[in-house]
């Protein structure tokens, strides 16, 4: 008996950003430069797959940096660090490189300008995430008053109210959400200083467009990725929005809901902007191990941005 029809749909753009990229490189590089181990403070992405790999490699991952023995080099993730934790690795003179994504380091640059305008700032995330703890993290505390819904941005009061605001928010948020939350903030405070250019990274936004494009012609979608990475439970949260209820994320191939997924005739898969595209290759050849599979891949744009690796592993 012949295995029944599937159809899967791959969503274009997917999978890892440039920034996720970037950082991967880091550790492969300080590990090629300097030999094994490396430290790395965090995970260097939000992806266990991929930080495994880089353990077997050498790299060895720790919560703080009083977890680093003396003379190693220790690497911070892309997510960001606080002012706080660059300067403790000096005054304990060790050697660290930053893989923070360029895109967050402009948050944090933007944080620092607006407060020397003596501006009041207001950062649009979630609380406790890598990112958001990071980017407060570039002032003293209590200088950056965080938002996280439509309902908090409501009841949002500056601590002064001559000062003029603005806002920043989180690279990984929903771009419809977040775009509500703006919204309310400028029916209350007309003249609140944006971004000179999107804080939503490119990455984000698109991969949040390609799944609505996909949501609409599925009856069943998967998000690869971590429940620990935000740009991937945005994707969950965009898919259910934009008319496909039938949505799972997953880690790996493993992970896959069979039951959830019998009755499906178009399935979407996108992974999050951490998930190698291994992956993704992995979830499309299990599904081929119980179905007659036809791949189509929907792209709606193209990416070509790349970022620089440190000056120090250039060579």
């Amino acid at each position: 008996m012949s295995a029944p029809d599937l159809k899967l749909l791959l969503a274009a753009p997917r999978g890892f950003c440039a920034g996720v990229d970037r950082a991967i490189q880091i550790v492969e590089r300080t590990l090629e430069k300097y030999g094994a181990p490396v430290y790395v403070r965090h995970e260097i992405v939000h992806n266990r797959y991929v930080v495994e790999n880089l353990e077997k490699k050498g790299a060895v991952f720790v919560d703080e940096l009083s977890d680093v023995p003396k003379d190693v080099p220790v690497i911070f993730s892309a997510h960001g660090v606080a002012k706080a934790v660059p300067q403790e690795a000096e005054r304990r003179n060790m050697f660290y490189i930053d893989a923070t994504c360029p895109l967050v380091s402009k948050v944090h640059r933007e944080a620092e300008r607006h407060e020397k305008d003596g501006m009041e700032i207001v950062l649009i995330g979630h609380r406790g995430h890598p990112e958001v703890i990071g980017t407060m993290g570039q002032l003293e505390d209590g200088r950056i008053s965080l938002v996280e819904t439509v309902e908090d941005a409501k009841e949002f009061q500056p601590q002064n109210p001559t000062a003029k605001l603005a806002y920043l928010t989180q690279t990984t948020l929903s771009v419809d959400e977040t775009r509500d939350i703006v919204e309310t903030l400028r029916s209350r405070f007309p003249d609140i200083a944006s971004p000179k250019k999107e804080d939503i990274c490119y990455a984000t936004t698109n991969r949040q467009a390609a799944v609505k494009q996909l949501a609409s012609h599925c009856d069943g979608m998967l998000v690869i990725g971590a429940p620990n990475s935000s740009n991937s439970m945005r994707l969950v949260e965009v898919a259910k929005k934009s008319g496909c209820q039938n949505v799972s994320l997953v880690q790996r191939a493993s992970d896959i809901p069979w039951e959830k997924l019998q009755n499906c005739k178009n399935i979407g898969i996108t992974a999050g902007a951490s998930a190698p595209e291994t992956l993704v290759e992995e979830v499309v050849d299990a599904f081929s191990a119980h179905y007659t599979v036809s791949v189509e891949e929907v792209v709606t744009s193209e990416e070509h941005v790349t970022f620089k690796l440190p000056r120090v592993l250039e060579n």
